[in-house]
């Protein structure tokens, strides 16, 4: 829906001797191809592990005063225009929860965007407890979008959704679970390893 029509003007362009045109557009449906890239993952780590839901760069770890129960810290990941930007589940678990929260567009490395920005809020009831992470809009996403329905079981690392362009996601850390990661780190969602339980 979004890559095809840059490349036909691309081609169109190209075809009539618009050779700067045909290179913009060109260069617009190259871009938007790798925005939409999908790729096969297999889950790393294993049942104790939970995974980071999207791919990006941990902003920061710490507490949140908008943490659900028996969840008091946050992992905050901020997915730029190049990171692949299919959400993964975290862990593997049944849809115990799902609401969307309509807000502004901040930016999404704003602190305050984890509680005023456009969201969804995500809970999964794993084996070992209840994980819940949020899908944020930053200043470019235009639309969040949200796959499976309460009541779906999940597989670890399974496709949920996707954030278009620039956003962010927030993870919130069971108490009884470890950190397995410090900010700065780059992530891989249903691959990367951001905390453990006991």
């Amino acid at each position: 829906m979004f890559i095809a029509p840059p490349l036909l003007i691309a081609g169109a362009a190209a075809a009539t001797g618009h050779g700067i045109l045909a290179a913009i557009f060109g260069a617009l449906g190259i871009f938007l191809a790798s925005f939409f890239r999908d790729p096969e993952r297999s889950p790393g780590g294993d049942e104790a592990s939970i995974l980071s839901p999207a791919d990006g760069t941990v902003l920061s770890v710490g507490q949140a005063p908008e943490s659900p129960p028996g969840a008091s810290r946050r992992i905050s990941i901020f997915m730029s225009v190049f990171n692949c930007h299919v959400n993964r589940a975290a862990v593997g678990g049944v849809l115990a929860d799902y609401a969307y929260c309509p807000g502004k567009k901040l930016a999404a490395f704003e602190e305050k965007c984890s509680t005023e920005n456009e969201q969804n809020r995500i809970t999964l009831e794993a084996p070992r407890g209840r994980v819940t992470f949020k899908q944020i809009a930053g200043v470019l996403a235009r639309r969040i979008v949200f796959y499976p329905k309460p009541g779906d079981r999940l597989a670890r690392g399974q496709r949920i959704g996707i954030i278009l362009f620039g956003s962010r996601v927030d993870l919130f850390v069971p108490d009884d679970a470890d950190l397995a990661i410090r900010p700065g780190v780059k992530v891989r969602a249903g691959r990367t390893e951001l905390a453990r339980w006991r």
